[in-house]
């Protein structure tokens, strides 16, 4: 027998969404719930939180929902393109707030404290990027910067503005990032050759290059942990 379907208006204050987060924190919502409140209504037969968890179970986790397109969203009935929009922008905001809150000043002491601090910014893209995190003589993070997208190689990577940053800044130390949206963890020939060079030209200049880490969603390679450098 079908379940009889009852709208969140008809539900008691403390069981809708909004309430319960007014009454109760945000901590006590479940996601669907949260996401509920973002989409705002479900469709004629299906209320926003039923909804957001067919949503939710479809995807499996919410990184895999972070990843869904508009498009994609909208294959759910009772999702139009502003509902999608909504969602993929309170899931980036929530990616760009665990960025944040990782780098300023973060003391490295381990390869895995530089994974916490990029895979929020790196781990998860369709893309390769490449990233550099500078530091002081303190082995503290005092700026992170992009240096390409879309690739890596020599001619990509550009070593000459890597060292411009950092003698800008400061900065007496610097640790390579960079992704494998394939998963993989193992470096290519053109990983290697990239980090033999910058660590070459940090050693002429006295910036040291302390390290190289390639990304994925889960998992991290640190060149030193593995014996490269």
């Amino acid at each position: 027998m079908e379940a009889k379907y009852f709208p969140i208006t008809k539900w008691s204050d403390e069981d809708k969404p909004r309430e319960k987060l007014m009454s109760k924190g945000k901590s006590a919502l479940s996601n669907a719930e949260l996401i509920a409140i973002l989409i705002v209504a479900g469709s004629r037969n299906e209320s926003a939180v039923s909804l957001s968890k067919r949503i939710l179970a479809s995807a499996d986790s919410l990184n895999a929902l972070g990843k869904m397109s508009v498009s994609e969203l909208m294959n759910f009935k009772g999702i139009g393109q502003a509902k999608a929009i909504m969602i993929i922008a309170a899931l980036e905001l929530g990616r760009r707030r665990r960025a944040e809150d990782t780098v300023e000043l973060t003391k490295i002491t381990s390869s895995k404290l530089v994974f916490d601090i990029m895979q929020p910014v790196i781990g998860e893209l369709p893309h390769e990027e490449f990233w550099v995190l500078f530091l002081n003589n303190s082995n503290k993070v005092i700026s992170k910067s992009q240096l390409s997208k879309g690739g890596i190689s020599g001619t990509i990577v550009d070593v000459r503005l890597v060292f411009k940053l950092a003698l800008e800044i400061n900065a007496t130390s610097l640790i390579l990032c960079h992704n494998h949206p394939s998963g993989t963890l193992k470096p290519s020939d053109a990983d290697i050759k990239i980090t033999k060079k910058l660590k070459w030209a940090g050693d002429s200049l006295d910036v040291k290059v302390l390290d190289h880490l390639i990304i994925t969603e889960t998992k991290y390679y640190s060149f030193v942990d593995e014996g490269i450098f």
